[in-house]
């Protein structure tokens, strides 16, 4: 049987800590070469609507250790403002729903063993990240976490961040007052921490130790000249200006997709390639997915995940510096580490939808 799993069943069986592991374990991998994975590709067309676009993602990766994984998501993607913000959004059909899946295969077999939904399964992934950064190059002592952004991501930020750093304190801005002073409410009950919503993001570096942007924005929103010394800075949409990519001392970036076989002039360690349909189409001009993923990480002068796991590298070198991590191009060995944990899980514990396998073969050769 494959077996179908919903973002409900991910929850129930997956912690913070759990795909931590699952995606160390994945990074141990990759850099010892037992595990493949190639960048996230993104095939972007033209729609009707001359403010959006279709969007095509995929990533994919796996290892000797017996699985492979794609991730496949299906949108359709436009900016807007509002509050004074200029976010990414998207969608699959109408606002609000999401086509996000992930397909995992038995390396030994070729076996289709599972098609899971990937909301939960991501937001996971991206906090455990966040937490392996933090936990490598953050000083121990910190104490003080500032958000900017209040939303699903944030949420599984501060849970995933809670595991590495004692942290009592949480200052969250984001554009709308009601979300930000709602996750307020509902992180300080939930993780019995301090945790204040603030007016101005300005406020939210004020003391921080950590400093997470979990936004949406389609604009850089991590300011160079608010950077305090001593701080670690993590990205999740909306990049660092220029000021702040200036002001890093110490990068970490956990991993870079290989080159292909044969082919060691195409590496890249470019966060995503994308691929356009009517490249001189008006709308690629002035939207940033219609130039080359933007970088931080992958120009030189990095550590990485193995790097200072194997203890080549220290991660932070001194209590001033402030450092940076970020994931790198890798998402595709990520999906498989986590969506072998989420099956295993499920089958441990008897939950899933099974699916007849045999109507996922056929007996004409392909």
């Amino acid at each position: 049987m494959t077996l179908l799993i919903d973002n409900d069943i991910v929850r129930r069986v997956l912690s913070p800590a759990a795909v931590r592991r699952a995606l160390e374990s994945a990074y141990r991998d990759l850099a010892s070469g037992e595990a493949v994975c190639r960048p996230r590709i993104d095939i972007r067309i033209p729609t009707r609507d001359p403010a959006k676009f279709y969007q095509w993602g995929t990533m994919e990766g796996g290892s000797t250790g017996g699985y492979f994984a794609i991730r496949m998501k299906s949108d359709v993607v436009y900016e807007r403002e509002y509050e004074g913000a200029r976010t990414l959004e998207k969608y699959c059909m109408r606002p609000g729903r999401y086509c996000g899946l992930v397909f995992l295969t038995d390396v030994e077999t070729g076996a289709p063993l599972a098609i899971i939904n990937d909301g939960y399964l991501q937001h996971l992934r991206v906090a455990a990240d966040s937490a392996i950064g933090a936990d490598m190059m953050a000083r121990e002592d910190c104490r003080t976490l500032g958000m900017l952004g209040s939303g699903g991501m944030a949420e599984s930020h501060v849970e995933s961040l809670l595991e590495v750093r004692n942290i009592e304190r949480i200052r969250v801005y984001s554009p709308t007052r009601p979300h930000r002073e709602r996750f307020a409410a509902e992180i300080a009950e939930r993780h019995a921490v301090e945790c204040v919503a603030c007016d101005e993001p300005r406020a939210a570096y004020e003391g921080a130790d950590i400093l997470a942007a979990c936004t949406d924005s389609a604009i850089p929103v991590i300011r160079g000249e608010w950077l305090a010394p001593g701080m670690h800075v993590i990205s999740i949409g909306g990049r660092p200006d220029d000021a702040a990519r200036a002001r890093f001392d110490r990068r970490l970036r956990l991993g870079t997709a290989p080159a292909p076989v044969g082919r060691p002039e195409l590496a890249t360690s470019d966060e995503y390639l994308g691929y356009l349909a009517r490249p001189k189409d008006p709308r690629w001009g002035a939207h940033r997915m219609g130039k080359r993923a933007p970088q931080v990480t992958g120009r030189g002068g990095d550590v990485s995940f193995d790097d200072v796991a194997s203890g080549r590298e220290r991660g932070r070198t001194s209590r001033e510096q402030i450092t940076y991590s970020e994931r790198g191009n890798v998402q595709g060995a990520q999906f498989f580490a986590i969506a072998a944990a989420a099956y295993e899980a499920a089958r441990r514990a008897g939950l899933g939808r099974d699916l007849p396998t045999d109507w996922f073969l056929q007996d004409i050769r392909d």
